[in-house]
């Protein structure tokens, strides 16, 4: 299966931001499909190494933990 998850709310509201990551890399990924994340809007922050070390939502990993294990999971993530 092949999914692309949009995340488009940046630092201004962490959780939000994190939930499409999380559900790319902690499972989607981890089950085997075909995933690719893509950052619209606000989210373009993400890009941002002083804005994703410190974006952390409620009930989710840290978004550098998502990016990284977006990374070892070779998920694209287009801006």
């Amino acid at each position: 299966m092949r999914i692309l998850y949009l995340v488009s709310s940046g630092s201004t509201d962490p959780t939000r931001a994190s939930i499409p990551l999380h559900l790319a890399v902690n499972g989607s990924a981890e089950v085997g499909h075909d995933v690719g994340v893509v950052l619209a809007g606000d989210a373009t922050e993400l890009v941002r190494p002083d804005v994703l070390d410190n974006l952390e939502g409620l009930g989710v990993p840290p978004a550098r933990d998502l990016v990284g294990k977006a990374r070892d999971h070779q998920v694209p993530i287009y801006v």
